[in-house]
């Protein structure tokens, strides 16, 4: 078990926690948190915002119980973290964009401090958040699109590699806009599937991909964006 540092509400239904701790993890890995005994009954998978000495960040939008749950700690409370797991961002080649949809931002602050040069794609539905922590941390251009389409910003052929995290529907588009480019850009999607046991016993988060099942957990939750069929 470790402590909660804090919990702050960064916009509506949008957390951001802070627990206190030595912590590792690639930027892309996720742990599966939980902040209570016996319901519900499964962890709940979180990618890491942020880690800095003595303590690990992460973002969080409020969507059932388990992040109801979170979204009511506060400083003191106790938690616990198994992680990190699955397989993370590799290092990029080239010029590099990150492109995050709604909570699919998360990830990408982390990568920043390994990649500070590269372009950012923030995408949000109605409102946005944590922006200026972005602008912050990066040596290159941030682009933030409210209520629009953030793939509409992206020229494909200006980068040698993207990374993209968001809701299926915009993962889908990445891989049909990456179809219609020239190829250039190695294209990575990192997929936001359920997950129970974030060890690969359980199948739950099994994608389907072009030549077989894998698991998000383990495999993933980082897959050429190529290489997965979206249904």
């Amino acid at each position: 078990m470790t402590e909660v540092v804090s919990n702050e509400e960064v916009a509506p239904g949008v957390f951001r926690l802070a627990v206190a701790g030595q912590f590792v993890g690639k930027m892309g890995q996720f742990y599966m948190i939980r902040a209570w005994d016996h319901y519900p009954l499964l962890s709940r998978p979180l990618s890491i915002f942020d880690i800095t000495p003595g303590r690990i960040e992460f973002l969080y939008l409020v969507v059932g119980e388990g992040t109801r749950l979170f979204s009511n700690l506060k400083q003191g409370d106790h938690v616990r973290l198994e992680g990190p797991f699955g397989n993370g961002f590799e290092a990029p080649e080239g010029k590099t964009a990150f492109v995050g949809g709604g909570i699919g931002i998360a990830p990408f602050y982390y990568a920043l401090r390994q990649v500070p040069n590269a372009d950012v794609y923030l995408g949000f539905s109605r409102e946005s958040y944590m922006v200026e922590e972005f602008r912050a941390a990066s040596a290159a251009q941030i682009h933030v699109n409210v209520g629009g389409v953030i793939l509409d910003d992206l020229d494909f052929e200006h980068y040698d590699t993207i990374i993209a995290c968001g809701p299926h529907p915009m993962l889908h588009a990445v891989q049909r806009k990456q179809q219609a480019s020239s190829g250039r850009a190695k294209v990575y999607v990192s997929l936001e599937n359920r997950m129970a046991c974030g060890i690969g016993a359980c199948l739950v988060c099994s994608v389907k991909c072009k030549d077989k099942r894998k698991k998000a957990c383990t495999d993933g939750p980082v897959f050429p964006a190529e290489e997965v069929v979206f249904e």
